[in-house]
């Protein structure tokens, strides 16, 4: 497994599992762009000492070039990821409250295309799911996550951007369900194709879930039995430790954090051991679900 898909992971376990306890909402359309399969294609290009307006031009005429060849060649895949990219980076030139919803709409249309003749890639149809859930088209961002689900069950990012959307409409009862379901199936689904799903994560997220709804009892016991599974794995651990850390149970929480820095690979033992320290976030009154990734190696 790559060094930037583990940083990922960590920054999954160790940022957005505590969602529980200071509510995230659903991956950023623009933060996502760093975890496509395209996203290094056009920085070199539109960087350098550039002024904003020069980057801006550059990226327009960006725009404009690939518009004209996908009217000649509206499958162009290259034409298609660069656009993508080009109007993401004009996006992010934006501040957060000038972005309208046709900004977010002109990314969906190559989106669209290349989750359709992508479907292998997820990642298209996550962000996909992403941009129409920003724009308020939720059934829309639901198809696009089942659209993932119906063939990759044990997909994360899809399973977690389910769970976040299935909150935000205040059903956590259907997110637990989608859980419990993918957990039931999961053995056969890893007799299928083994590591299909990561039944440990899943069981930290379900875990996260129940505590995002302060059902502190329920979320330990899938913590519980996320360590029971795999007791080397330090993801579960970490969850605990954060779960322990929210109810003050400060003398509870210190073994764990450190039992989970002795399991993890070295490279996250820092994070973890910051997150021991890490002074608490006052809960707001949204909640949302962690997505969580493989495990590291």
């Amino acid at each position: 497994m790559s060094q930037p898909r583990n940083r990922w992971i960590v920054q999954v376990i160790l940022v957005l599992a505590i969602l529980a306890f200071v509510g995230v909402s659903v991956i950023p359309l623009l933060g996502a762009l760093n975890n496509t399969p395209f996203s290094s294609q056009n920085t070199a290009s539109t960087g350098g000492n550039l002024t904003d307006s020069q980057q801006k031009s550059k990226l327009e005429d960006q725009v404009r070039g690939y518009e004209l060849v996908l009217q000649r060649e509206p499958e162009n895949q290259t034409a298609l990821k660069g656009l993508l990219e080009a109007r993401l980076q004009l996006l992010s030139q934006k501040e957060k409250s000038e972005v309208k919803p046709s900004d977010i709409q002109v990314v969906i249309e190559p989106l669209e295309k290349l989750a359709k003749l992508n479907p292998e890639q997820s990642e298209y149809s996550v962000l996909l799911a992403q941009a129409k859930q920003q724009i308020g088209d939720r059934e829309g961002a639901a198809q696009a996550y089942r659209s993932v689900l119906d063939t990759k069950p044990g997909d994360l990012k899809a399973l977690q951007g389910m769970v976040a959307l299935l909150l935000s409409q205040q059903r956590p009862e259907a997110a637990i369900g989608l859980l419990q379901d993918t957990l039931t199936d999961a053995a056969q689904a890893n007799t299928n194709q083994p590591g299909s799903i990561d039944t440990v994560a899943v069981q930290v997220l379900l875990g996260s879930v129940h505590a995002s709804q302060k059902r502190y009892t329920q979320a330990a016991s899938a913590y519980d039995q996320a360590i029971k599974k795999d007791p080397k794995d330090f993801r579960p651990v970490v969850a605990k430790a954060m779960l322990f850390k929210q109810q003050g149970k400060n003398q509870e929480a210190k073994p764990l954090f450190d039992r989970a820095a002795a399991l993890a690979p070295a490279q996250y033992k820092d994070e973890i051991n910051k997150a021991a320290t890490a002074p608490l976030i006052p809960n707001p009154t949204s909640s949302s679900a962690p997505p969580v990734e493989s495990k590291p190696k």
